[in-house]
């Protein structure tokens, strides 16, 4: 059973970075959506959406919803949806994070949630940094 994969943030942000991810890759190995919410949005009949989006992307592994900004309307959106569904929410979705997460599609969920914030955190990385003399 695959875990699906839902991105969930302010405008295009989550398509462009699947979009991204899956060129990189060569494929997207799991079922993945992104759900964008425009400033102007109305959050209850995006959630509504979102909760669709998780009920088609159920695999019976549950899912897996990245999004970009903890106590934004996107993460609120997620939050929401923690009641009517089997999935992990993970707020500061970034691209080391997606392709760490698609390397791994046979993952359960919990193991896929330590997998992607480990993703993230390596993904930070300083590159300028000299050695003291």
């Amino acid at each position: 059973m695959k875990t699906g994969l839902l991105l969930i943030t302010h405008g295009n942000i989550g398509r462009d970075m699947l979009d991204t991810v899956t060129e990189i890759l060569g494929t997207c190995p799991l079922h993945a959506q992104a759900l964008a919410i425009p400033s102007d949005s109305d959050p209850d009949q995006l959630l509504e959406t979102a909760s669709r989006l998780c009920t088609e992307l159920d695999q019976g592994g549950g899912v897996l919803v990245l999004t970009d900004l903890y106590g934004s309307t996107p993460s609120n959106i997620a939050t929401r949806l923690l009641d009517r569904h089997k999935l992990s929410v993970i707020s500061g979705v970034n691209i080391p994070m997606l392709i760490r997460t698609l390397n791994y599609p046979e993952m359960n969920l919990d193991a896929l949630c330590e997998k992607a914030i480990n993703g993230a955190h390596d993904g930070v990385i300083i590159s300028n940094r000299k050695e003291a003399s």
